[in-house]
């Protein structure tokens, strides 16, 4: 037990540290105003285009999940179901659903300032992380769309936030806090694995290897295990879905595999051109330069990044871990124009790059945003000599991916409607919907009941546990089967062609009503899975 002295003397040195602190006048403060106001204009960009385009595919997909829910899923952890669900408890819009991302890109723009402030950066380290964060392409394209990479990148920081303060301060209980939110990473995206892996690697190579010597890191450790333990049970029952999901991808060589240089050449690309100098001066100052106190988030960015680079991951799956770079090079900035005077009797260099880091995001962001229509991106882009990297082999379109799967998706249903209700009412009673993929289930499930259409079925992903339908049909409406299937398998059929413009090329295929099934879905259900 702590004695009277021992605790006057806790007293008297907390007296004396804040007496070192009142005697540091020049110590940074941060800029809260500062803070709301871009973390405001990232909120109100993204809250302003959300409903300019149309529903992205995955979104489709996240809100069955939502109508579902489960503590796991066949290709995506259990929180984003569960925001889904949320989201249509207050009304299912575009506009609510999106909320949900703009809010995070908010946040982590407020979080990567105050990062900067908690390194050392006064006013001008924290307005250039936050412009940074906001002109960031991939974060633009990102947080416009319910997906889970604007929450990873959100919890990845809280940890490394929480990183920094444990070694500002040595207060390794801290490791708690660590914990609980890097459980919930893993319940947002498994992807969170890694990164904890690679924040393992950079703590042994540090002096912070300290760490594993105290039971905080450990409890951490069993609090982030803790939270995951419903979704980890739920692969254990399921015969861990998600790794014979990632099997089938890499086996058919659905990704597009980038060598090193072109996968280096990509990130520069995804992150911005112009903001390379920002966060390599980040990982200059922590490896080197005055910041190497934090030389464990060096380390952090460098193996995580090695490890996607020779796993072959898709480019975004590095973007998350950029924000902590982008707040240290701010710092790295700030402390260059002092050491070169100069001050607030010449203020011009500081403006100048706050100036063109704007411009710079202003330049790309009709690129990643919905801004323009699709015939005038179309120009603009062709202008700028834009072209984005493909992520997988058999995606082709006149827009980039995150643009073309919001286009179609309306038109697909009402056509399905129209040859639904095309049928006599004692036919119409006995025809399904078996969809092709998880795109076109999700835009049945959402668009159908305004017409009157029967839930949609599909083998595709977690689609699969969400069936067999309960009744044998014996006419079936295929969205993206192939002709040779429906010759096979229906006793007369019907094609009505399907074609979108903007959407993705694989959407266009001709729809086929086929009549007089000869196969009980119900049946044939257990082997019919189809998990890419």
């Amino acid at each position: 037990m702590m004695s009277y002295m021992d605790s006057d003397r806790s007293v008297a040195g907390t007296a004396r540290h804040f007496e070192r602190l009142a005697k540091q006048p020049d110590s940074p403060s941060l800029a809260y105003r500062l803070v709301l106001a871009i973390a405001g204009a990232k909120l109100f960009i993204h809250m302003l285009l959300s409903g300019r385009y149309g529903y992205f595919r995955d979104e489709l997909y996240y809100l069955d999940g939502g109508r579902h829910l489960a503590w796991g899923y066949v290709d995506y952890a259990p929180l984003i179901g569960l925001m889904a669900r949320v989201a249509l408890l207050l009304g299912g819009s575009l506009h609510m659903l999106r909320a949900f991302p703009a809010v995070a890109g908010a946040l982590l723009v407020a979080l990567t300032m105050i990062m900067a402030w908690r390194l050392g950066g006064d006013r001008f380290a924290q307005g250039l992380a936050g412009l940074a964060i906001l002109c960031v392409p991939i974060y633009l394209a990102g947080d416009s769309l319910f997906t889970m990479n604007s929450f990873e990148r959100l919890f990845w920081m809280g940890c490394i936030y929480v990183l920094i303060r444990i070694i500002q301060t040595g207060e390794s209980r801290l490791w708690v806090w660590f914990g609980v939110i890097a459980g919930f990473g893993l319940m947002n995206k498994h992807s969170t694995a890694f990164f904890g892996l690679a924040v393992v690697i950079g703590l042994l190579l540090t002096e912070q290897r300290r760490e594993f010597a105290k039971p905080w890191i450990w409890i951490g450790g069993v609090i982030a295990l803790l939270i995951f333990a419903p979704n980890l049970i739920w692969q254990i029952a399921h015969h861990f879905p998600t790794l014979e999901d990632l099997h089938n991808v890499r086996v058919a060589h659905k990704n597009v595999e980038m060598p090193p240089l072109p996968f280096i050449k990509q990130q520069i690309l995804v992150m911005g051109p112009g903001l390379l100098l920002f966060w390599l001066a980040g990982l200059w100052h922590f490896m080197f330069g005055r910041g190497r106190k934090y030389r464990a988030l060096a380390w952090i960015f460098l193996a995580f990044f090695l490890t996607m680079m020779l796993l072959h991951g898709k480019d975004y799956y590095v973007a998350p871990i950029y924000p902590m770079l982008f707040a240290g090079g701010a710092v790295a900035w700030e402390s260059a124009f002092e050491r070169w005077r100069i001050t607030h009797d010449k203020l011009w260099p500081k403006a100048l790059v706050l100036v063109v880091t704007l411009l710079g995001g202003a330049v790309i962001a009709p690129l990643m945003l919905p801004i323009l229509s699709p015939e005038h991106y179309i120009t603009y882009a062709a202008k700028l000599g834009f072209k984005p990297a493909k992520q997988e082999v058999g995606h082709e379109s006149l827009l980039p991916q995150y643009f073309a799967d919001q286009f179609g998706w309306p038109e697909l249903v009402q056509q399905v409607a129209e040859i639904y209700n095309s049928l006599p009412p004692d036919e119409r009673a006995k025809t399904g919907i078996l969809a092709g993929n998880y795109g076109e289930a999700g835009a049945i499930n959402l668009f159908g009941p305004r017409y009157g259409l029967p839930q949609a079925y599909s083998r595709h992903q977690t689609y699969w546990y969400w069936g067999p339908p309960t009744e044998n049909y014996q006419n079936l409406i295929f969205l993206q089967f192939s002709l040779e299937d429906v010759q096979d398998n229906c006793t007369t059929w019907q094609a009505v062609e399907h074609y979108n413009r903007y959407g993705m090329a694989e959407e266009n295929t001709s729809i086929y009503l086929c009549r007089g099934v000869q196969f009980d879905l119900r049946k044939v259900w257990s082997h019919y899975k189809h998990w890419n």
